[in-house]
């Protein structure tokens, strides 16, 4: 775990609090505190090299995100993301991601669409070698770049959220046998859609994509 003892003796509260947030954030997504265990102010500080202060604050957002829940002489307890949680998530991403496909296929640029076809070269180059640490890297590019093509900030600003939310279960997703070729094949065709310009079946092929996506991961979670 990082120390930010130097961005607190420098005074830089508001960068501070926001470091520790995402620091702690990232340790609950990826599974370094599991849902059940206890957070303490004091341990986190002496790990993190703060003062109570920006943990106590990055814990209250946590909450409010519902990955921890805090109960009076109780302490503070993880509860992560639950498998509702990834079900609704998937559920929106579904009419959302539908969407950004759809705005992608009217709006994309040359430039962009250059990006879009390497994301998926370089994606069947590692589906073949199985590198599952490779493919989630260039599953994600494939996505962020229709999430930008789509040329909507509040669109893109939610989606990138929800793929950050499900890290750790999409990496999983991957190392399920038979699914890295099976997205693989539902990414050209998404592709296809958009170099074809065709708005509706990028959109419907999108959903369709984010449904194997999510039936896949709660099958074998």
């Amino acid at each position: 775990m990082a120390r930010f003892d130097q961005l607190e003796n420098d005074g830089n509260s508001g960068s501070l609090q926001e470091r520790v947030f995402l620091q702690i954030q990232d340790d609950i997504l990826n599974g370094k505190y599991k849902p059940g265990d206890s957070l303490v102010e004091s341990r986190l500080s002496q790990e993190l090299g703060v003062s109570r202060t920006p943990v106590r604050e990055a814990l209250k957002q946590l909450e409010l995100q519902g990955l921890v829940k805090s109960t009076p002489n109780k302490g503070t307890v993880v509860t992560g993301i639950t498998t509702q949680d990834i079900y609704d998530i998937y559920t929106i991403r579904m009419k959302i991601e539908g969407l950004a496909a759809r705005w992608a296929a009217e709006k994309i640029t040359q430039e962009e669409l250059a990006e879009l076809k390497e994301a998926v070269e370089l994606e069947e180059f590692y589906t073949m070698k199985n590198d599952v640490g490779q493919l989630y890297k260039f599953d994600n590019n494939f996505h962020y770049i229709i999430f930008k093509a789509s040329k909507s900030r509040p669109l893109m600003n939610t989606l990138s959220t929800f793929h950050h939310y499900l890290q750790r279960a999409r990496n999983t997703s991957f190392s399920t046998p038979g699914r890295a070729r099976k997205a693989l094949k539902e990414h050209q065709a998404i592709l296809q859609a958009i170099m074809d310009r065709d708005s509706e079946r990028a959109e419907k092929l999108t959903e369709k994509h984010i449904r194997n996506a999510m039936n896949n991961l709660l099958k074998n979670k």
